[in-house]
């Protein structure tokens, strides 16, 4: 039996003897496998964040007086390790919990005692039908990776925007997203327009700001044929393309005043006029703009017609940077690296503290799209298995452990203090307890007090 990486197959069993673990070792020896051994619940997510496994074998001798305990720690082993597949084992009168543990996730279940033969048939099952490429997110994160349409994050700021663009769509109107660039203000215009009524009619995005000047009337509103040099024939414009559904207009700043104008009468009369023609067009057609730009200060200097931007600015959606999205640069790690592995046939098993500490401390001035192709060239370069500092750009590297800093508005009680000191921090280490605990110089046991004394969930 071998890894398919070629190193040792890592086994850990839970259970309060150790008969599993020497059955174990017994039928497969100790140059094979290397059999790890826990009798702790509370232990077993420690372990998890600590060390990767090929396979967890679970005894129900564990959970008879902590049942719900056990499903929670199985539930979260799946969610969270999918690349470790999970053999649940029986003791007689324990088949409903077996049942339950297949519910949360766990591969398969068999009553004990097991043969040898039976063992070893399920663990190699196991084996074979492990996820090639699988990163343990409790190694950095216990945060459910979730996904909102296509946005990847659960940061309190992320929620937020959530919610904004679930409100977006339930609606007709027109929508400003700001924010720096590559926050994801197109992910989150993609995501109003799939959510909303028009889903079914046509997406249509306009980059302005690399049109060229004198081309941009032409793909917004269209052309006639001979309206100017080059018009060999008509030529509907993204308005026209778009009818019934969601036009998004990036870089909004960058049109001139000619086309501002234009799109106010557009946004005021739902009408508009192909170049070279005078014959009014109805469409009807939702609008999303957004900019990197500080539209207000564009309109102090008179660069920005202060009517359209409050045409447009009917519900304004911020997309926060990454360096605010505290707890969701694990996520989208992990996701980045997933998907670079797949599509350059590579195979990474896992981050260096040094890797991790420069990507945690590293502002991001070019947010997610900056974090993504970073990852990107990290994975191309690595020769081994696990990413090491040597594979990021100096500009990131050179950044460790910086502070973070957490601002408490005069007016707080000590009480909203201290829930906000750990939601922030648990945040900020992606629910890693250990580490949060660590940071916040109180015991992992206090910590989990205060969580359910405050109503903070670890799982989700």
């Amino acid at each position: 039996m071998a890894h398919e990486s070629g190193d040792t197959i890592r086994i850990i069993c839970v259970d309060e003897g150790r008969e599993l673990a020497r059955q174990v070792v017994a039928i497969y020896g100790e140059d094979t496998i290397s059999v790890s051994y826990e009798r702790s619940l509370e232990e077993v997510g420690d372990r998890f964040e600590m060390e990767a496994f090929d396979l967890m074998l679970f005894s129900s001798s564990v959970a008879h007086r902590q049942q719900d305990d056990a499903l929670e720690i199985l539930e979260l082993i799946c969610a969270k390790c999918p690349s470790t597949p999970i053999l649940f084992f029986a003791h007689p009168g324990k088949l409903k919990l077996a049942h339950q543990a297949l519910r949360v996730g766990v591969l398969h279940y068999s009553l004990l005692p097991v043969s040898d033969e039976e063992l070893k048939l399920l663990i190699e099952t196991a084996l074979k039908r492990k996820p090639q490429l699988g990163l343990n997110l409790l190694l950095r994160s216990e945060v459910e990776k979730t996904t909102f349409e296509s946005m990847i994050g659960q940061s309190t700021v992320m929620h937020q925007v959530y919610r904004q663009i679930r409100q977006a769509a339930a609606t007709d109107i027109p929508v400003l997203l700001s924010g720096e660039t590559g926050t994801g203000k197109e992910l989150a215009a993609l995501a109003i327009h799939e959510l909303s009524t028009r889903s079914s009619a046509p997406y249509v995005p306009v980059h302005i700001g690399s049109l060229p000047t004198d081309l941009v009337a032409s793909e917004l509103f269209g052309h006639e044929r001979g309206a100017f040099s080059g018009a060999t024939s008509q030529r509907k414009g993204c308005f026209e393309v778009a009818d019934g559904g969601t036009v998004f207009m990036d870089e909004i700043a960058t049109i001139d005043e000619k086309m501002q104008v234009s799109l106010l009468r557009l946004l005021e009369t739902s009408q508009y006029c192909r170049i070279g023609s005078q014959a009014a067009i109805p469409v009807d057609v939702r609008i999303i703009a957004a900019s990197n730009a500080d539209l207000p200060a564009e309109i102090r200097k008179g660069a920005f017609r202060e009517d359209l931007y409050y045409r447009l600015d009917v519900l304004h959606i911020i997309m926060p940077p990454l360096r605010e999205r505290h707890g969701d640069i694990h996520l989208l790690v992990d996701h980045f690296i997933k998907s670079a592995c797949d599509a350059f046939k590579k195979y990474v098993r896992g981050m260096s503290p040094a890797f991790v500490s420069s990507l945690e401390s590293y502002p991001w001035p070019g947010n997610v799209r900056e974090l993504k192709n970073v990852l990107q060239r990290a994975v191309i370069s690595c020769t081994g298995e696990i990413l090491e500092i040597e594979q990021l750009p100096v500009r990131i590297s050179r950044y460790r452990n910086e502070d973070v800093k957490i601002t408490i508005r005069v007016g707080t009680t000590i009480e909203e203090m201290e829930k906000e000191m750990i939601i922030r921090t648990l945040e900020y280490t992606s629910h890693n307890r250990t580490r949060a605990s660590e940071i916040l110089g109180i015991s992992r046991r206090s910590l989990y007090n205060k969580m359910q004394r405050f109503g903070i969930y670890r799982s989700k």
